[in-house]
């Protein structure tokens, strides 16, 4: 094997790992997000599970957030709750990083 063969093994390597990692970033944001968000929608236990898996399905329909944010868009409107564009955006950002940091310190 030579040199240059190692090294694309090891680009493709990193390049698996990392976006393993990100799946698993988003998976785990989605699900923290989904507790934020039935908390603002007054589900507790149980029900504010199952919503958060909601959250995660939704995630899969597209690629990018835009699917999760439209989701929780038109939850909190169909609650009448007054919850921004920036606010919800804002959430998924810091939730994003949390999840990242916890996967990569093994939390």
């Amino acid at each position: 094997m030579s040199t240059f063969d190692k090294r694309q093994d090891g680009f493709e390597a990193k390049y698996a790992h990392d976006e393993t990692l990100k799946f698993k970033a988003h998976a785990r944001r989605n699900r923290a997000l989904g507790l934020w968000a039935a908390g603002k929608l007054g589900l507790t236990g149980e029900e504010a599970d199952a919503y958060a898996r909601t959250l995660i399905e939704a995630d899969l329909e597209e690629a990018g957030d835009d699917d999760v944010f439209r989701k929780l868009k038109a939850d909190f409107e169909a609650k009448s709750l007054d919850v921004s564009e920036h606010r919800i955006r804002r959430t998924m950002d810091e939730l994003l990083e949390q999840a990242l940091a916890q996967l990569k310190s093994g939390t």
